[in-house]
C-alpha cells in the first residue's frame, strides 16, 4: 500500500477524532482501511509461505496452514 494512502487513513482518523467526519469520509475511510488490511494479510501470507521450521535433527520443513475448525 502506498505511504499516501497510510497518511490519509492517519489524517482521516486525526480529523473523526477533533472534529468528526462527513458520510463521504467515513465510506472513504472504510475503503481504505479495508485495502490496509487486506495488504496486510497478503504480506504476512507471502512471508509464511516462505518460513521453514528447522528441527533438531536440522531437517527443514515448510510451515504449513491449519484447518479451519
Amino acid at each position: 500500500m502506498e505511504q499516501a494512502k497510510i497518511d490519509r487513513i492517519n489524517e482521516l482518523y486525526r480529523k473523526s477524532q477533533s472534529e468528526g467526519l462527513t458520510e463521504a469520509e467515513k465510506a472513504e475511510q472504510a475503503v481504505l482501511r479495508r485495502e490496509y488490511i487486506d495488504s496486510y494479510k497478503r504480506s504476512l501470507v507471502n512471508e509464511l509461505e516462505n518460513t521453514y521450521i528447522v528441527d533438531e535433527k536440522g531437517n527443514k520443513r515448510k510451515v504449513s496452514r491449519k484447518d479451519k475448525q
